[in-house]
């Protein structure tokens, strides 16, 4: 096992993410598993994740779902090309400034078509490390087996590299 299985926010865990999706970089967020059949991460509430009552802000929690979802759906259709359709949301609890967040995301429907990712989001407890209560849960549809154009050919090159890594 490489640095960035061992421990995702090594510099070979953030390399990582720099090449899976720059915008979860800035954020923050450490992936930890990364397949066709699910995926997780874990993201630190910083303040740049916060909205003005020092709460995880619900664009995070969507654009964590959302990339998450696009991710697993990319590898589910062997790599071509996908297109988000369709976000929907529900916020439970708040994550505040301090607190990691653990996402999950698995396949409910991957179809010729389409693909449906249900996301779900959780406040770790600080205290044993384990999840603690749910703070959001999403839903994700997607275009996919879309053909890819010859100048994105090789946009699935960083998820074909660390998939089998993690």
């Amino acid at each position: 096992m490489d640095g960035a299985t061992k421990d995702p926010g090594s510099s070979r865990g953030k390399a990582m993410m720099a090449e899976l999706d720059a915008p979860l970089h800035a954020l923050g967020f450490e992936m930890e598993e990364l397949s066709p059949s699910g995926l997780s991460g874990r993201l630190l509430v910083t303040p740049t994740c916060c909205q003005p009552f020092k709460v995880l802000h619900g664009g995070v929690s969507a654009l964590v779902a959302e990339a998450l979802a696009s991710m697993g759906a990319h590898m589910a259709s062997g790599y071509r090309r996908v297109a988000g359709v369709q976000l929907s949301i529900n916020h439970f609890r708040a994550a505040a400034l301090g607190d990691t967040v653990l996402a999950r995301a698995a396949p409910v429907h991957v179809g010729r078509s389409t693909q449906v990712w249900e996301v779900k989001l959780w406040k770790m407890d600080p205290s044993t490390g384990e999840k603690g209560p749910q703070i959001a849960e999403s839903r994700v549809t997607l275009l996919s087996n879309m053909p890819l154009p010859e100048e994105h050919k090789n946009a699935g090159d960083a998820l074909k590299k660390y998939a089998s890594k993690l």
